[in-house]
């Protein structure tokens, strides 16, 4: 346990990260610097934050939520997010967190799976929502944060709401197994699964915030992870506010100029973002970055996906700096494998377990291996962040687990100065821009359409995205590829599921190889795309 984190037997991650930081002495603190797409700005002290949070825990109680209760949010990145989430927390509540770029199957399917009592959205996305509503009996409230008044007794005004609470609320003794944070992860069969953390995570939280990304006190941070993404609530909420430390967020998409112009201003002094947003940056001229003063930049990490060599010799190049990579999950819940400042830095390796993990490399039969052999990429069961359970799948939970290791699905070789490499995934989950995309997803949606006989979807490589999807189509007889039929296929799967699941590639082909249960060999379809054996369209 750390003493200086965890006071009175208080695990509350909404607590320490608002109103223990308060008593600590940063109330008046710059907590958040928030960035608007156009620029505009606003800071909230961590004394607002905790008032804030304080309201929305409240709110929540007033309308009936409990102890355990599931309660989303689907929002892009604003303020009301991290409010809602820390108040979510703040009365022992599951916090989870939606792409705002879902469809209405992915909303289907983890609101549904779930069982989530309530919602926060915004107006531009309920409509999504009010969609599949009828076939989401659980869930009572929703939550809308640009509407004036109430629309009806359970689609409710969230500044109604809040100017009605209390911002004083007192925070009930949580232990560290209570649960807290529900993250849903796609795998290659089946539906998304939810990852449930539980509060004592925030212990790996601080201790990887402090100790990896160097932060203390005085550093100005930006995590450009959406909050959706395990890495944008642990590394984007609770470890840097857990230390009080500042956080700027930016509500804009990429805009290379407008992210400098960010990091000069702002005094970033850490960064942590993602290979695929550091690939895009490896498009622009090195004149580009010449012309910002980022003397404030300490360090930068990256997280998603594997950070190939190329990107860390052009960061040293762009920035004069290593880019440092970490390896963690939405099961682990925390940094697991990194570089760090001080360690020498292997262009394309993941680095190095830190002192809180114990990893190794398994082969199939349970061995393990030695260095520089290729096996499974697995930890030893308990470390504090490690997610507690899948959300109604727990014979799946139970299957990651053998021999007292947790099983990755990644491959992956340790070398003899104990540096891991990253070799792939263990099945055929797709790695798209550092979301996780389980082919089968895509595949469902596309068999909804009347042309389509058979679909097969993979992920290839691909400079910017890591991998990119790739859909294979046997279309009925009598059916004719066409670009109307093209647009049909995109449109179908960024409505169903998001703009990201969206193929980059279409190959119709003759047949979609199976094997004899029926089952998809997405190994032959990777092996065809590899070797464009295709039928060309």
């Amino acid at each position: 346990m750390d003493d200086t984190l965890i006071q009175n037997g208080q695990y509350n991650i909404g607590y320490i990260c608002t109103t223990q930081q308060c008593a600590a002495g940063y109330a008046d603190k710059i907590a958040m610097r928030w960035i608007s797409s156009s620029l505009e700005q606003k800071d909230y002290t961590f004394d607002y934050l905790n008032k804030e949070s304080n309201r929305f825990a409240n709110v929540l109680e007033k309308l009936g939520f409990q102890k355990g209760d599931i309660f989303f949010s689907f929002l892009p990145k604003q303020p009301e997010q991290f409010f809602s989430f820390l108040g979510t927390l703040k009365i022992q509540a599951i916090a989870g967190t939606l792409f705002s770029n879902f469809g209405e199957e992915s909303l289907l399917d983890r609101l549904g799976d779930s069982k989530a009592k309530g919602v926060i959205t915004k107006k531009s996305l309920y409509k999504k929502i009010a969609r599949v509503r009828e076939k989401l009996p659980s869930l009572k409230t929703i939550i809308i944060t640009d509407i004036p008044e109430h629309i009806s007794e359970d689609v409710l005004s969230y500044s109604l709401l809040m100017k009605e609470a209390s911002a004083d609320y007192k925070v009930a003794l949580t232990t560290p197994e209570t649960p807290s944070v529900l993250q849903y992860t796609s795998g290659s069969v089946g539906k998304p699964k939810g990852a449930l953390h539980l509060h004592k995570g925030v212990l790996l939280h601080n201790y990887t915030s402090k100790n990896i990304h160097r932060l203390t006190p005085d550093e100005i941070y930006w995590c450009s992870a959406d909050q959706a993404w395990i890495t944008g609530t642990s590394y984007g909420i609770i470890g840097p506010w857990s230390l009080g430390v500042t956080q700027v967020h930016f509500g804009g998409a990429y805009d290379v100029e407008q992210w400098m112009t960010l990091l000069e201003k702002e005094k970033i002094s850490i960064w942590y973002t993602a290979p695929t947003a550091l690939r895009m940056l490896m498009r622009e001229d090195l004149s580009v970055f010449r012309k910002y003063d980022l003397s404030s930049l300490k360090h930068i990490f990256s997280v998603g996906e594997y950070l190939n060599p190329e990107v860390v010799i052009w960061g040293r190049k762009a920035f004069g700096k290593d880019i440092y990579d970490t390896y963690f999950q939405s099961e682990t819940g925390s940094i697991m494998i990194c570089g760090q400042p001080g360690m020498t830095i292997k262009p394309g390796s993941m680095g190095k377990p830190h002192d809180k993990v114990e990893a190794a490399i398994i082969s199939d039969d349970g061995k393990i291996l030695p260095d520089n052999v290729t096996g499974n990429l697995c930890f030893k069961q308990g470390w504090d962040s490690m997610f507690s359970v899948y959300l109604n799948n727990e014979d799946v939970y139970k299957r990651k687990f053998k021999n007292g290791y947790y099983y990755t699905n990644d491959l992956a070789y340790r070398d003899e100065d104990g540096y891991y490499w990253f070799i792939g995934r263990n099945d055929f989950v797709i790695n798209t821009a550092g979301h996780l995309i389980g082919p089968l997803e895509i595949e469902l949606a596309l068999q909804e359409i009347p042309e389509i006989d058979e679909c097969g979807v993979i992920g290839a490589p691909d400079e910017i995205l890591f991998e990119k999807v790739v859909a294979f189509l046997k279309l009925k007889e009598n059916c004719e590829w066409s670009d109307d039929l093209e647009l049909t296929v995109r449109l179908r799967v960024a409505n169903k599921l998001s703009t990201i699941a969206t193929p980059q590639e279409i190959k119709v082909v003759k047949e979609i190889p199976k094997n004899a249960e029926g089952k998809i060999l997405h190994g032959l379809l990777k092996e065809w795309y590899e070797k464009e054996k295709i039928v060309n369209r």
